[in-house]
């Protein structure tokens, strides 16, 4: 079980298992700026504090 804990970057697998969406729906949240992320290389990496940050967004999106 993947848990948001010292590692500060996380491969979109890693997001999936975290935050319980689809690889589709996780890219969709990158490309319209909810979920920041960084390229290192090729590869697409969420900053532990961009996922906070898209936690914080969705709850208070709920409770508006």
């Amino acid at each position: 079980m993947i848990t948001l804990d010292d590692t500060q970057l996380y491969r979109i697998t890693d997001v999936m298992q975290l935050l319980r969406l689809s690889r589709s729906l996780i890219y969709d949240q990158i490309r319209t700026g909810r979920l920041p992320s960084v390229k290192q290389g090729r590869a697409r990496l969420i900053t532990a504090n961009g996922i906070r940050a898209y936690i914080a967004l969705l709850e208070q999106e709920s409770s508006r």
